[in-house]
């Protein structure tokens, strides 16, 4: 790992461009299947909550296990690749299937073909990350790694906005839009994964040997882990809510069509594009945490008002603020909260840790995971207790459900992880010092080699 190398273009462009292909899959995974499938005959919002619920419990147990793995990998290819070239068919073809199906597919089929698109995801995704943290052990660098990875992933976001939309729209079919990415994700997963390979270097680090015993005391001696495990678990489902209700909220609360949602969401992400380099500008000399508490205070202060919309010129002018104001706090928000990732292994290894940046993240991954597990699992089931019905006019109390599962709940959330992470103990100089020990540590296992 490299303390003090600062990467180019050439570098960074295909790290980042692996994002691409991966975004482009995860919006529509979030919020666009769901709703799709809740009106398939057989199906509704409750079944198709629980299947996703099991997949994505299938899918937050792979995490540790794939991370741990790659740690523990020594291959010529090196410890995270192998992982990435591996996910890759496996993605796509659960992908094709998945965005693909009958006129008629069972709960069984979404279960199963969303397990198989989860683990694909994950063999790529978690090496690809954890990869990107080991690139860099500067404080700031990282931010700039990471800020690049969240940049490509807000491009992916907006072509999965817009390419559906369109062949939607030309074709009058929602079944197009949703083949049309498939299609994008079989040729430019390959594609990316490709150039990365070849342009990214993967930085050297031995196979970890640590055993068993020793790694469960450091993981519970790392406060700061802790601490961002359970607020990045918390974050998780804040921002899991919205986006699993996006729909669900603009046609039956805003009284907007597919095309307009749409546009909402290109604004929202356009936003998120023009927001990140403004954020870590303003943030340049601070520590990330706080900059990560600034972000999220003003999402909370502005997405409140989301429970005062309604379907009227109001509600459209009030939501387009939303999202402007909401969006540009995105990507600084995933960019902040991946970089104190990092920062934070390297409290393990100063302690005595050798190179588990995989487990580590892995751990996250498992943290978001089921934090949107838990809020698919939770708000699905709820809306179907209080009657709410997609493509049907709701009664009162199922909007109100609606609404408050999509404003206030987050914004609840939010607060509370500001108020716990505005302390928190890995700032700019202890992450100085940390590097600091662990240079010492290094030099001294040379000299006595």
């Amino acid at each position: 790992m490299s303390a003090k190398r600062r990467y180019g273009f050439a570098q960074l462009v295909p790290y980042g461009a692996l994002g691409l292909p991966l975004a482009a899959l995860g919006l529509p995974l979030t919020v666009f299947l769901p709703p799709f499938y809740a009106a398939m005959p057989g199906l509704n919002t409750a079944i198709v909550g629980i299947m996703i619920f099991l997949a994505r419990l299938f899918d937050v147990l792979t995490d540790p296990l794939i991370g741990t793995a790659s740690d523990r990998t020594s291959w010529r290819l090196g410890r995270r690749r192998p992982y990435i070239l591996l996910g890759t068919p496996i993605l796509m073809v659960a992908a094709w299937f998945l965005f693909v199906p009958g006129a008629s597919a069972s709960a069984v089929y979404l279960l199963v073909w969303s397990i198989a698109a989860y683990l694909g995801w994950t063999l790529i995704y978690l090496p690809y990350t954890t990869l990107g943290a080991e690139m860099s052990a500067d404080y700031d660098e990282r931010s700039r790694i990471t800020a690049w990875r969240e940049g490509f992933f807000v491009a992916g976001t907006l072509v999965a906005i817009l390419l559906p939309a369109g062949l939607s729209r030309m074709a009058d079919s929602e079944a197009a839009g949703l083949e049309a990415i498939a299609w994008f994700l079989v040729v430019a997963l390959p594609v990316t994964v490709a150039w990365f390979v070849w342009a990214v270097p993967e930085p050297e680090g031995a196979a970890s040997r640590i055993r068993w015993a020793d790694s469960a005391r450091l993981l519970a001696e790392n406060r700061p882990f802790r601490r961002l495990l359970l607020a990045y678990l918390l974050n998780g489902a804040a921002n899991g809510l919205p986006a699993a209700l996006f729909l669900f909220f603009v046609q039956a609360i805003l009284g907007a069509d597919q095309a307009t949602a749409g546009v909402f969401l290109v604004v929202y992400f356009l936003s998120a594009v023009a927001g990140l380099p403004v954020w870590l500008w303003i943030g340049r000399s601070w520590s990330k945490h706080r900059l990560w508490c600034a972000s999220m205070a003003v999402v909370a202060g502005v997405f409140i008002f989301t429970v005062t919309l309604s379907d009227s010129l109001y509600g459209f002018i009030g939501y387009t603020l939303i999202c402007v104001l909401g969006g540009s706090c995105l990507g600084v928000d995933q960019a902040t909260a991946a970089s104190i990732q990092a920062d934070v292994i390297d409290e393990d290894t100063a302690a005595g840790g050798d190179g588990r940046a995989g487990l580590y993240f892995g751990l996250w991954g498992m943290a978001t995971k089921l934090a949107f597990t838990l809020a698919i699992g939770i708000a699905y089931p709820l809306l179907w207790l209080a009657g709410f019905d997609a493509g049907t006019d709701n009664d009162g109390l199922a909007r109100w459900t609606l609404v408050a599962l999509y404003g206030l709940l987050p914004v609840l959330i939010k607060v509370g992880v500001i108020a716990m992470m505005w302390r928190f103990p890995l700032d700019r100089d202890r992450h100085a010092r940390l590097q600091a020990e662990i240079g010492r540590a290094r030099g001294q296992t040379q000299n006595a080699g």
